[in-house]
């Protein structure tokens, strides 16, 4: 069983992690000269302080029919709400309604939005989540650790380039190119509350942004010099109820592309060309919260706000869910070929394994899977001795990221509730999937003073090992590289360091297939 305790101490305070040589994290108080340096692309290193930018007003939502009412008419006002609110806005706009000859159905619309509110109170008293506002429901299923309270809300890297986009607590995107000095910023009045980002593949310039109201498309030129493009490079994807999306997954083919709310028990899959959804709806956990599709293309993760998540096959688009005990599935990643699933539950301060590599080749339309969960990784707390004090480390992981070559994993794991001096960290593993799953300790990552790790991503295409990009609370965007041979290349990568052992898989029957 791997646990922290076989981690090396975390680095000194003020230390910050400049990249990983010889399966040893180094870090010093001043940036030290980086191996290979001139092989290595010419990444900002970005800092984007809250200070810095100004976080948009927000209109109240009574004043809208003040505004929109003498200008528009009824069907007109019904339609954009059903855009917006499905049909609860329809009744409400109904409900409202000034124009003469309306009163029989003013009445029937106000007493079936009662009775809606009614139905919407007892659905809000199994699944709590639902009662809360839109940005609070952002925060709780982020993948960012303060999705409120930092600059830095959403983070995605290009699959096929050295270039990123980087969601801001203005509603703005950013868009960064080491082969380019032009960095554009990209607003639309719909871009509000930007939770997730994502890059599609196969393409060169189209970049989906989960957004309050629906799914934005961005369609950049990557030969344009302008820095500003106009919202009609923006392609808008909304239904009605799906709102406010959480989650984006693209399938690996490029060709649709998956999104989530945890008010919409169905997660939707779009045909991007012709701007249509197919829903794939279940009863039962009370939304999607996060997506994950397998490299491979084989699954798809979703994850719910209740105590169960579902593993999709994309081919006849059947699933089978797996229910757990303690709480909802946070996050989740998929080995490089699809035949391994890592995941955590809220409240547990553990990793969990699934594994799918007995059941490829079966017949279409079976998920397969092992029937139980594996214990892989124990995170509970652990108190580290050091010449500069007591540091605890330890407990339940909020996201994690499996890098391409299928040998570096790093999870954010944050400080435990019930003890207010642990810290939250970055612990980077070292792993292994066949012959064998192991999963070996290599240390944990430190930014700059007072800083916090908040989102982590791997760049998909880094010649020499991983690149893990961190963005910090205090704004700052770094990228470490993490310096090793792949077992995939022509020499087999190094072994494990002194006092380092692989990870025993324990069954754990606190998982199982429904």
């Amino acid at each position: 069983m791997c646990s922290l305790a076989l981690f090396p101490p975390p680095p000194p305070p003020g230390d910050v992690t400049a990249y990983e040589s010889n399966n040893v994290l180094v870090s010093a108080r001043e940036r030290p000269p980086l191996p290979l340096q001139s092989q290595l692309p010419a990444l900002p290193v970005l800092s984007l302080p809250r200070d810095a930018l100004k976080a948009p007003s927000r209109p109240e939502l009574g004043s809208r029919p003040a505004f929109i009412h003498h200008r528009e008419a009824l069907w007109k006002r019904c339609l954009g709400a059903w855009r917006e609110l499905g049909l609860c806005g329809v009744l409400r706009e109904l409900s409202s309604a000034e124009e003469e000859g309306l009163r029989w159905l003013k009445s029937g619309s106000s007493s079936v939005l009662a009775l809606c509110r009614w139905l919407s109170s007892l659905h809000g008293s199994l699944f709590p989540h639902l009662s809360l506002t839109s940005e609070d429901m952002i925060a709780a299923f982020s993948q960012a650790v303060d999705w409120a309270g930092c600059s830095i809300r959403a983070f995605a890297w290009h699959p096929h380039t050295s270039k990123f986009a980087v969601a801001l607590l203005d509603d703005s995107i950013r868009v960064y190119n080491s082969s380019s000095a032009t960095i554009p910023s990209l607003k639309h009045r719909l871009q509000r509350n930007v939770a997730a980002l994502a890059w599609k593949p196969l393409c060169a310039s189209i970049l989906a942004v989960a957004c309050q109201s629906c799914v934005l498309l961005w369609h950049l030129d990557p030969t344009s010099l302008s820095t500003r493009p106009s919202s009609g490079c923006a392609q808008v994807l909304a239904h009605p109820g799906h709102s406010p999306v959480t989650s984006l997954a693209w399938a690996p083919s490029g060709d649709l592309l998956l999104s989530a709310s945890p008010v919409d028990t169905a997660m939707l899959v779009w045909d991007v060309s012709t701007e249509s959804c197919v829903q794939l709806q279940w009863f039962g956990g009370g939304g999607v919260t996060y997506l994950a599709w397998s490299p491979d293309g084989s699954k798809v993760l979703a994850a719910t706000p209740s105590a169960v998540f579902r593993v999709w096959e994309a081919q006849m688009w059947t699933c089978e869910r797996w229910p757990t005990i303690t709480g909802r599935c946070q996050t989740g990643c998929w080995s490089p070929d699809g035949s391994r699933l890592l995941f955590t539950v809220l409240g547990e301060a553990v990793i969990y394994s699934l594994s799918f590599s007995e059941y490829r080749g079966e017949m279409q339309g079976q998920v397969g899977g092992s029937k139980t969960a594996s214990i892989v990784a124990d995170l509970s707390e652990t108190t580290f001795e050091t010449l500069y004090g007591e540091e605890r480390v330890g407990g339940e992981v909020h996201s994690m990221v499996w890098d391409p070559t299928g040998e570096r994993l790093a999870a954010i794991i944050r400080g435990s509730p019930d003890a207010p001096g642990t810290h939250t960290v970055v612990a980077l593993f070292r792993t292994r999937n066949s012959p064998v799953f192991e999963l070996l300790p290599c240390g944990f990552l430190r930014g700059e003073r007072d800083a916090q790790p908040q989102l982590i991503a791997f760049h998909p295409c880094f010649d020499q090992g991983a690149l893990l990009t961190v963005c910090w609370s205090t704004g700052t965007i770094s990228h470490i590289p993490l310096f090793f041979i792949s077992a995939h290349g022509p020499c087999a990568s190094p072994g494990p360091g002194p006092g380092l052992a692989s990870t025993s898989v324990r069954e754990q029957p606190l998982f199982s297939e429904l």
